[in-house]
Parts: C-alpha cells; structure tokens; sequence
C-alpha cells in the first residue's frame, strides 16, 4: 500500500471524488521539515518546500492510495509540482508534492 500526503486540495471530498472517482481512506499525519507556503502556485494553491529542519512541521492527511491513483493525481497537481518520498511523523512513508523546480 502506498500513501499520499495532502496539504491542501486533495484533503477536499469533492476533488477526490472528482480525481479518483471515490473518497479516499486517510488519517492525519505531519510531514517533518517542510514549510507550507500559501497561494504559491498560480497565486491560489498552497506549496511546501523541504527545508530539512525538524522544527518545520505541516499537518495534512495521509491518503491510501494505489498506482493509478497516484497517476490520476499526478495529472491533477500538473508540472508545477513534482511527487517525492518522504516520511512522516507517523513512521509511515508517503509521496508528497513538493516544487517541480524543472
């Protein structure tokens, strides 16, 4: 099972629905060492940068999720982000959108 971690939109049962077709089982989890900036991305949507400090912390959920959901969300997020592996406060791991700086 993989997981993805949100911090905005997809946390949103109308986009889930919309993107995967189904609302998604997730728990609340923290992505340790990333920095949540708003309206970042086309002046609307929120961004987080990795900054590898401990002391930065974002809350958002961690989503099950399979392999085509996880295309499904690429298509979604667009080129403006890329998706890495990062672990989470919980232990877990969990793909997380992070700046496409391509």
């Amino acid at each position: 099972m993989e997981f993805i971690f949100s911090y905005g939109t997809l946390q949103d049962t109308q986009v889930q629905e919309y993107i995967f077709g189904r609302i998604l089982n997730g728990k609340p989890d923290t992505a340790l060492g990333f920095k949540k900036i708003e309206n970042a991305v086309y002046d609307r949507y929120p961004l987080v940068i990795n900054t590898n400090d401990p002391e930065h912390k974002v809350k958002g959920m961690a989503y099950e999720v399979n392999d085509t959901d996880l295309i499904k969300a690429d298509i979604y997020e667009t080129n403006a982000y890329k998706r890495e592996k990062f672990l989470l406060e919980s232990g877990d791991e969990a793909w997380i959108y992070i700046k496409n700086s391509n």
